[in-house]
């Protein structure tokens, strides 16, 4: 049985934003189109004026995001319409995030990639500055879910840009594990001892959340747990040390444990399933039976920006159909934009689910804010201390 998603309490009030109520601009082309990385540079809707161009040549675009979210296929295009360079810093979890921000700010970092479990938090703290919707050529073509939740509106105003989205596999290496795992609590078999990994954040208890059934009348359950729910969530991670090979800390981490059959099981993105299969392995992905967790990332400009017309550019590139079909080329998550059906090949269409985007809504449990952020955490170090 699937869990119902986080959508009913993150959207309630998603009407009631003027902002949002423009008309969506469509639902993108439902057939395959020329593969993704075919060489040409994505570009804006409309060509850069030379004024445009003039003004912002030379500059540096910073970015503070996670691993994936600068590669050059798509970057390397927008750097040359614009005479820039796009300089990425990386990120490994939403607390190194924040720490980060923190550290350094608008004269560090220009846009920030953050995901929705601290969205809400960056808004109401003041750490970001509006976007405006009407200097993305694109934006009545995102998802119109995606572009009308309301954990990054505050005073009528939109703070993020839809960006990515996709969903916390239960990930397997398919020549160890030969039928398709239908619930998490494989993860304590004890023929698997040494051979699971984790990501080093506190999704884990997010997990164990929806493992003891909190969220099935109540998704947002997960991210409100009460202290005696943090410690039953406790208990069991405490359980499966056991287990555990490793908390992977950076996606090519865990890439390189299953790349070296270090592991057979693991919480994961698509992005490893993608890159590690490339090197010849068989891993496979599945959503349990009771339920994944899932995340939504926003781009955001961070308050205090030294380069805030060039922040607006890129957004306005990144949002384009073909950008964010290179985005997915790279990745494999979802993109937010259905439009760039048109520009990937059939096999990565079904792979981002960037036709049937709302169904696979529903069957996630997308992160939400987390209040109670500081309890979390010390709650996942007592279990990695324990």
């Amino acid at each position: 049985m699937r869990k119902r998603s986080a959508w009913s309490s993150i959207i309630s009030l998603a009407a009631a934003s003027a902002l949002l109520l423009a008309a969506c601009g469509g639902g993108g082309s439902q057939s395959a189109g020329p593969a993704a990385g075919n060489g040409n540079a994505a570009s804006p809707a409309s060509a850069p004026s030379a004024d445009v161009k003039e003004k912002v040549k030379g500059q540096t675009l910073n970015l503070l995001t996670w691993e994936g979210y600068a590669d050059p296929l798509f970057t390397k295009g927008f750097e040359e319409l614009y005479g820039v360079k796009v300089n990425p810093t990386y990120f490994g979890s939403s607390d190194e995030l924040l720490a980060k921000l923190k550290a350094g700010g608008g004269s560090t970092y220009d846009i920030i990639s953050p995901s929705s479990d601290v969205a809400q938090l960056l808004v109401q703290s003041d750490m970001v500055e509006p976007i405006d919707p009407a200097k993305i050529s694109s934006f009545q073509d995102l998802n119109e879910k995606l572009r009308n939740l309301t954990d990054v509106q505050k005073d009528g105003k939109l703070y993020g840009l839809p960006f990515t989205w996709g969903p916390d596999y239960l990930i397997y290496d398919g020549d160890v594990i030969k039928e398709e795992p239908t619930s998490w609590n494989i993860f304590w078999d004890p023929r698997y001892k040494g051979k699971v990994s984790l990501w080093d954040d506190i999704n884990n208890l997010y997990m164990m959340g929806q493992i003891m059934g909190l969220d099935k009348s109540d998704p947002a359950a997960l991210y409100n747990m009460t202290e005696e729910q943090l410690q039953q969530a406790k208990q069991k991670l405490v359980e499966l040390k056991p287990n555990v090979r490793k908390y992977w800390a950076t996606a090519g981490e865990l890439n390189d444990l299953f790349a070296n059959k270090e592991v057979v099981l693991a919480v994961g993105w698509p992005l490893t399933v993608k890159e590690v299969n490339a090197k010849g392995r068989n891993l496979k992905w599945t959503i349990p039976q009771e339920g994944a967790t899932g995340w939504i990332d926003r781009l955001m400009i961070v308050k205090g920006t030294q380069h805030r017309e060039l922040a607006d550019l890129y957004l306005d590139y990144i949002a384009s159909p073909k950008a964010m079909a290179l985005v997915a080329e790279v990745t494999t998550y979802s993109v937010a934009n259905p439009k760039a059906a048109a520009h990937m090949t059939k096999e990565l269409q079904e792979m981002t689910y960037v036709n049937d985007m709302d169904k696979m809504f529903t069957r996630l449990n997308f992160w939400q804010y987390v209040k109670d952020r500081a309890r979390y955490n010390e709650v996942w170090t007592e279990v990695k201390t324990n």
